[in-house]
């Protein structure tokens, strides 16, 4: 054993730096996506007071969310579902496709079961609800991160308790603008209420068209009906 020099302090083995201590877990490296400056401040501000995150990058669209995450290849992505007149859903598979190592965290005001699942279906790792943010966002990157999906508990509860698999192999969105046809609204009344393009809904019409073999609007009425994603009584 090495003698000590006079004066000098010999540190325990307990004493020792810890290298599994925050000062040595890898950074993550975080791109904001919201269409909302005063959110994204918020949310820079969020993650700024936690160790161990990096913003990189903020957009206020989809295409720049595309731009960045292409530039930066973020570990996370903390995406708004809807920025302005786009739907974030439909890039999703995209920009996972582009970055295959950036994880998704959705985070948005839409606490619908149907939209929940249509995200973790297009491959976000994490649903997080505005209004949980500040106690849910961190945990919900960090699962990400880490390959481990995150879901609000109060909506995953909803989720578990509604049932699943539309009818006629139509996909959740599809199966929402289904009932909104059926309910008499128009292409630019639903792109309204979905926060969608109204080519985008056309494009969805043509395809539950297709998928179900409906040639008119008549037809797919009485469809929803008999599947009773509408009720004859009107909206409820």
């Amino acid at each position: 054993m090495t003698d000590a020099a006079p004066g000098d302090r010999v540190l325990p083995i307990s004493d020792a730096v810890d290298t599994d201590s925050e000062a040595t877990k890898p950074t993550i490296r975080v791109v904001i996506a919201d269409d909302h400056q005063i959110v994204r401040r918020g949310l820079r501000a969020l993650l700024d007071a936690e160790t161990g995150f990096e913003v990189v990058a903020e957009a206020e669209d989809v295409e720049g969310a595309r731009r960045y995450v292409r530039g930066h290849h973020p570990d996370v992505l903390v995406l708004d579902l809807n920025m302005g007149a786009e739907s974030s859903l439909e890039s999703i598979p995209a920009m996972r496709a582009e970055s295959p190592d950036t994880q998704i965290v959705v985070l948005t005001m839409q606490d619908e079961p149907a939209y929940a699942r249509e995200a973790l279906g297009a491959g976000a790792l994490g649903y997080v609800l505005k209004e949980s943010a500040d106690t849910e966002l961190v945990d919900a990157i960090r699962a990400a991160y880490s390959g481990d999906s995150y879901l609000n508990p109060r909506l995953g509860a909803r989720v578990a308790a509604t049932p699943s698999g539309p009818p006629g192999g139509l996909s959740e969105r599809e199966t929402e603008i289904l009932r909104a046809i059926a309910l008499g609204y128009t292409n630019t009344q639903i792109a309204e209420r979905l926060f969608l393009s109204v080519r985008t809904v056309e494009t969805h019409r043509a395809h539950i068209q297709q998928k179900l073999g409906l040639d008119d609007r008549a037809a797919l009425v009485r469809y929803a009906i008999e599947n009773r994603l509408v009720s004859l009584d009107g909206p409820n």
